[in-house]
């Protein structure tokens, strides 16, 4: 273990063996740093955080503050950070607001310098937060979703597994797991590029296409064209879009602009 004499650590905190924290860095009481974390230099991390073996806190990131809700009562809330994750410079993630609740971000993540994590969001495992993104409250990110640079996700949305926002994006819908949307939540494509450095199966891409032309290309409604989904072979990433746009309660964005003013 390497503290700095220039840190200021709780006694009360937990530290784990191998864990590296650099000069004014900050570690409050209750807060639990995994074996081998290293914490960079005026880092601050808050009393009900938890971060796990091997990630990287770079210079000036806040992690575990209070939420930015005008509802939170003041109540012990955490935040749950996995392992082997990189959060980069001045990253901000924010502790739940409703008592007992927990943010989360799930294991080999990559967070890049100002970006974002709500209250309460919960990512998954392998999910790349690029430079400037803002994640509202109540975020839901799948596995492998890869979040581009200044892109603003309204509170509550969803991105599902494997899928891809382009930069400069505003979302204000759920992103169907497997898709690329650039723009004020539209549908491109799929995310052919990930879905290959993913090794998803020839057969199962061919399927994900017919499903992407039913959705979003054919005259079918949102109903239909899953009545039509079902009937391609299953398969377990044909499964999950099925269940991704039935139990989504925003719906999900389409393939072409709206009207719609963003934040309605």
């Amino acid at each position: 273990m390497s503290v700095s004499e220039l840190a200021v650590v709780s006694k009360k905190a937990k530290i784990g063996a191998g864990v590296e924290i650099a000069p004014f860095a900050i570690i409050e009481d209750g807060v639990e740093l995994g074996a081998n974390v290293k914490i960079g230099a005026h880092a601050h991390v808050l009393t009900g955080t938890t971060i796990g073996e091997g990630t990287c806190v770079h210079m000036g990131a806040v992690i575990g503050n209070t939420p930015q809700d005008l509802a939170f009562e003041n109540k012990p809330t955490f935040v749950k950070i996995g392992k082997r994750n990189v959060i980069r410079e001045y990253v901000t993630i924010h502790r739940g607001t409703k008592e007992g609740t927990t943010t989360v971000i799930g294991d080999d993540c990559y967070l890049m310098a100002m970006s974002h994590v709500g209250h309460n969001c919960e990512i998954g495992n392998r999910v790349i937060v690029a430079n400037g993104a803002l994640l509202a409250g109540y975020v839901l990110v799948g596995d492998m979703a890869f979040i581009s640079g200044n892109v603003v996700i309204h509170q509550f949305c969803r991105i599902g597994k494997l899928s891809m926002v382009g930069g400069f994006t505003g979302i204000n819908k759920d992103v169907p797991p497997f898709m690329l949307v650039r723009g004020p939540s539209v549908v491109r494509s799929l995310n052919l590029v990930g879905l290959r450095r993913a090794k998803i199966a020839r057969e199962t891409m061919r399927d994900l296409k017919e499903a992407f032309r039913l959705i979003y290309v054919s005259d079918l409604n949102t109903a239909s064209a899953l009545d039509q989904i079902k009937k391609l072979p299953h398969s377990p990433e044909i499964d999950h879009l099925v269940d991704f746009i039935e139990s989504s309660k925003r719906g999900i964005c389409k393939a072409k602009d709206t009207d719609e003013e963003f934040f309605g």
